[in-house]
């Protein structure tokens, strides 16, 4: 490979697109899907693949890259991100740390998940403004970093998971980012203003969670006739809905309202599962979070009220997955990096396949299913022509051994080439 590419890519800003570049793939997974196509050559040019020629021996234009001894497969896609958190259970923070200091933090952790192979990722929760700036800043190619689909702040009852919490009321109220809501009309407002301030998303907090400082458990916090405001205003917008949820009822009650994704779905069973299903809503299992919560405990992360959720809901890891399964569930890859170290991503692989999930299709819920979700199956997820020119190179069979994405050699984001986590 071109050492003086590698160079450039090393650093903390991006590098340009080339005008046109030849990229020589070993073994190429065009699409997660179909499998190994075995060699091939690779044309981009500004940022877009032009062709895809099965063999090394085609015409080449320009840079040459050499990945002729690694397997490519296209960007990886995280729909469930945090890149301007990292993991705490300093709660304080929130009365201390200006969004500032977020968007710094952002920047190093969008080059830690670039690097570790993921081109794209959905950020579902954040300040009014960081990842958003972050969004434009990896897009402008001023940051090395993926392309952001930012959410910002989400959305919560009063007193509910998201909102703040643990403070003097007083404390409270100045910390409010004025995104919740009591009521189908003063919801549907909400979104209307999350629009308005450049959210790509809504996130909802649909029931509980296991991290803020309320301990009044994990179910249902929206009501029904809430939750379907908030999706119908979306919808009209042109905007999808994501649904934190770990409660079953809390679950089913976000499908019915006809959220895109469930994100968690802790304690999913039939009747929540089959809701989904009926209504097209995918699970985003985040298994990687609960490793998180896990090293959290360990390490005597969290206050009393926290405590007694993480014990609960890690007894019943990967269940969801397993029931996502059972009852036709389509799963889409989401790791809630932000309560794991940023950049360790590709730990979620190994996790999907051990409740359950083929390595195939733990592949495909990383590229193809979740750029379906994105709304972006023509952008990003396979290695075509008219595609973006997001890939990855690596050593090693992810069939095989799902493992070998956690270690990426190579990156190209949008035609632009960043080293991977390998060389770290």
């Amino acid at each position: 490979m071109k050492s003086c590419l590698f160079a450039l890519a090393a650093s903390l800003v991006a590098a340009s697109p080339a005008a046109a570049d030849t990229i020589l793939a070993g073994n190429l997974i065009a699409d997660a899907g179909e499998g190994a196509m075995g060699p091939a050559t690779i044309i981009v040019h500004d940022g877009r693949i032009v062709s895809v020629t099965p063999g090394l021996d085609g015409e080449r234009h320009g840079e040459v890259i050499d990945w002729s001894d690694k397997t490519v497969m296209p960007g990886l896609i995280d729909m469930h991100t945090h890149l301007s958190y990292e993991p705490s259970g300093d709660y304080w923070q929130q009365a201390t740390v200006p969004d500032e200091w977020r968007t710094i933090i952002g920047v190093k952790n969008a080059r830690l998940t670039l690097a570790a192979g993921f081109t794209t990722v959905r950020n579902v929760g954040s300040g009014e403004h960081d990842v958003h700036a972050l969004r434009d800043a990896t897009a402008a190619g001023l940051v090395a970093g993926p392309r952001i689909v930012s959410g910002g702040p989400s959305m919560a009852i009063i007193g509910g998971h998201a909102d703040v919490n643990g403070f003097l009321p007083e404390v409270n109220a100045l910390l409010d980012k004025g995104y919740t809501c009591t009521g189908a009309v003063e919801c549907a407002a909400k979104v209307r203003l999350k629009s308005q301030n450049g959210a790509d998303l809504i996130k909802i907090t649909a029931t509980g969670g296991v991290l803020s400082q309320q301990g009044r458990g994990l179910e249902a916090h929206f009501t029904s006739e809430e939750m379907t405001s908030i999706v119908e205003t979306a919808d009209i917008l042109g905007l999808k809905v994501a649904a934190h949820a770990h409660g079953a009822r809390g679950i089913e009650s976000a499908a019915r309202a006809g959220v895109s994704t469930i994100e968690h779905g802790t304690y999913l069973d039939r009747e929540a599962a089959r809701a989904m299903r009926e209504n097209g809503t995918a699970l985003v299992p985040t298994l990687m979070a609960f490793k998180g919560i896990e090293e959290g405990l360990a390490a005597n992360m969290y206050t009393p009220i926290v405590v007694p959720k993480v014990r609960q809901t890690l007894e019943v890891v990967g269940d969801n997955v397993r029931m996502a399964l059972a009852e036709d569930v389509a799963v889409v890859f989401g790791t809630d990096s932000g309560v794991f170290p940023h950049g360790r991503n590709g730990e979620e692989f190994a996790m999907l396949v051990e409740a359950g999930m083929t390595p195939r299709d733990a592949l495909v819920s990383a590229t193809s299913r979740a750029a379906e979700w994105l709304g972006m199956e023509g952008e990003i997820g396979r290695i075509a022509p008219g595609m973006s020119a997001d890939m990855i190179a690596f050593d090693g069979d992810p069939y095989a051994d799902v493992t070998v994405l956690e270690e990426v050699d190579a990156v190209i984001e949008r035609g632009r080439l960043h080293e991977g986590n390998a060389a770290d």
